[in-house]
């Protein structure tokens, strides 16, 4: 019977979250995608965002993190093979021009891989890292496994089209996040042009500045007939850093979709929203009842101000508050004692959490203990009473003379 109620309660929580969530709907042609504040790791929007799709070239941010994490020095000389070409022209793919022969450094090759988005350079990249192609997708598998990603699988390291090499928006943006770690790999898809070592070759990124899109940073582009367009990207507006990952935009004559649908989602944010102080110090956030302490209640605030990127309308009365953990203070807790955790959340997502914490020890109330237990106090009372006569009636029969016969 416990089982069955625990599920009932957690039904009625997720749909509780589900119908206070306000869904925010944007005209974007892409199927999948998710867009993160990066300041707090907050999702601003997204739109099927668990669902998997194949990702096209956004498979070679996976290849490039395979790469960084393995070779320590990216201006070691290495030199492309035959190999590496072989099939690229007969499908027709986009390559950096790198030719058979031709010596480069591993940081040459990570330049063909994100900016012109060389299929050359992923080949290489595979061989010279991996030994063989083969062994360098196991590689890429085995840090899906170590990201603990449950929708996403590679079989090439280029991105072509495959049912065996997919992912989601969500999975995707947390591979993109984890490359960003790398200052290298951030410094390459920031980049516009670059030329290579040996100076045959000048580099331009496919994330060209469009207009009205002066936040753009960089990022990745992916374009397959199976996986249509798709975006890794990261922008920079009023002190706030952005990555959104979309996914699946229709690949046709009508324009660059997935810019498009760029434009428009950090449009809306960044022209809407505003970081906004949500909570003061002055703000209360939880009152907790007491037992036998002099306060009947104890109010807790917040050490310092709360702030968040909300929209510009925004106002207190939105936020939830949630509180997790002892409901009753009584006198036996000590200063500093933990006693739970207030959870903010603001249109269904969690924004912070707030530790409740002790900062005095509660005052013992001896009038309320007393008051709490005046019927006991009083039956001990009668019983001394009654005990006390009963003591003396037993005191004065011993005093009494004894009568002579």
């Amino acid at each position: 019977m416990l089982k069955y109620i625990k599920k009932l309660l957690c039904f009625l929580i997720v749909t509780f979250l589900f119908i206070n969530t306000k869904a925010l709907e944007l005209d974007i042609h892409s199927e999948n995608a998710i867009l993160f504040n990066e300041n707090d790791n907050q999702i601003l929007y997204e739109k099927n965002p668990d669902k998997k799709s194949q990702i096209a070239s956004l498979t070679k941010i996976m290849t490039a993190l395979i790469t960084l994490e393995n070779v320590n020095d990216l201006d070691q000389k290495v030199t492309i093979i035959s190999q590496d070409l072989q099939g690229l022209a007969e499908e027709n793919l986009v390559t950096a021009g790198f030719k058979a022969g031709e010596t480069l450094t591993y940081r040459d090759l990570l330049y063909g891989l994100l900016l012109p988005s060389g299929a050359d350079s992923a080949k290489a990249l595979a061989r010279l890292v991996g030994q063989t192609e083969t062994n360098f997708v196991t590689l890429m598998n085995k840090k899906v496994q170590e990201l603990k990603l449950k929708n996403t699988h590679f079989d090439n390291p280029i991105g072509l089209d495959s049912l065996d090499n997919y992912s989601t928006a969500t999975e995707m943006a947390t591979i993109f996040k984890e490359a960003l770690k790398n200052a290298d790999f951030k410094k390459i898809i920031s980049t516009k042009t670059y030329k290579t070592s040996n100076g045959k070759h000048t580099l331009k990124s496919s994330i060209v500045q469009r207009d009205g899109m002066d936040y753009l940073i960089g990022g990745k582009t992916g374009t397959t007939d199976g996986a249509g367009l798709c975006l890794a990207s990261i922008a920079k507006a009023d002190g706030q850093e952005f990555l959104l990952v979309t996914l699946n935009a229709p690949y046709d004559k009508m324009g660059p979709h997935n810019f498009e649908d760029a434009k428009t989602i950090y449009s809306y944010f960044i022209d809407n929203y505003e970081l906004q102080t949500i909570l003061s110090p002055n703000d209360k956030i939880l009152s907790l009842d007491t037992k036998y302490v002099k306060q009947d209640t104890m109010d807790f605030y917040p050490e310092k101000a709360i702030k968040a990127y909300v929209p510009a309308g925004f106002t207190k009365d939105e936020l939830d508050l949630k509180y997790r953990g002892i409901n009753l203070i009584t006198a036996k807790m000590q200063k500093g004692q933990k006693l739970g955790d207030v959870f903010i959340y603001y249109q269904g997502n969690l924004i912070d959490t707030l530790p409740i914490t002790l900062t005095d020890k509660p005052s013992f109330s001896l009038t309320k203990y007393l008051l709490d237990h005046k019927v006991i106090i009083l039956c001990l009372l009668i019983i001394l009473v009654i005990l006390g006569l009963l003591i003396k009636r037993h005191q004065n029969k011993q005093k009494s003379p004894k009568k002579r016969r």
